[in-house]
């Protein structure tokens, strides 16, 4: 068996993505899964420019007896925010403008998730608001 998951774009516009995502663990967990593949994001409409990566506005989470990664994927991928187990807040960088990506060499773009201290029953629901970035 594997987790139950599920990822949904709710926009993807010309300057905001904003997607969820969930996870119901069978107790396998996740390791380094890409949830936001910038490839598979909208063109910028005025230029065509493809999205090659994207900042962290804000995070809606919830989780339940396990904490989730975010990573920025790269050749050694870097975390992003670990989001702690049986926790929910909303996490807003806005003031700021957002989270960067800082990875380095064979930068992605991509987000992904590792799920840390999983076992059958436990869950994860987040969601990301994200500032897309053009190439």
């Amino acid at each position: 068996m594997a987790d139950t998951v599920t990822s949904q774009t709710i926009q993807d516009g010309a300057r905001h993505v904003v997607m969820s995502f969930t996870n119901v663990s069978d107790g396998t967990g996740e390791s380094a899964v890409t949830k936001v593949d910038v490839s598979s994001l909208e063109a910028d409409p005025m230029t065509g420019a493809a999205c090659d990566g994207v900042s962290i506005e804000s995070v809606t989470f919830s989780t339940f007896g396990m904490s989730v990664k975010l990573l920025w994927d790269a050749t050694t991928d870097v975390l992003c925010l670990h989001l702690p187990a049986d926790y929910a807040d909303t996490l807003d960088y806005s003031n700021f403008g957002s989270l960067k990506n800082n990875s380095g060499s064979g930068k992605t773009g991509d987000i992904q998730f590792t799920t840390v201290g999983h076992s059958s029953g436990d869950a994860y629901t987040v969601t990301l608001k994200m500032i897309k970035n053009y190439a």
